[in-house]
């Protein structure tokens, strides 16, 4: 083989490597990015569940009290 050939050969070998190592980088952010993304929805739906409970709560519960009847803080 000509020097210039085997120049071009590793040229496009060290092309390859360099892509492929980048491909692998790339490939790990989205497997973390989607990991993330789930938790995220995990999470969005467990406190979405906590104020629909919390808000039944809220509007079954009756109103009592009112503030007149509340004894005064203790500085005064």
């Amino acid at each position: 083989m000509s020097d210039d050939l085997i120049r071009r050969l590793a040229d496009l070998e060290s092309r390859i490597a360099f892509q492929e190592h980048h491909l692998e980088e790339l490939s790990d952010a989205l497997a973390d990015a989607r990991a993330t993304e789930a938790r995220n929805a995990l999470l969005l739906h467990r406190l979405t569940e906590d104020l629909r409970q919390l808000r039944l709560t809220l509007a079954s519960a009756p109103v009592t009290g009112d503030g007149g009847a509340e004894p005064p803080p203790p500085h005064y």
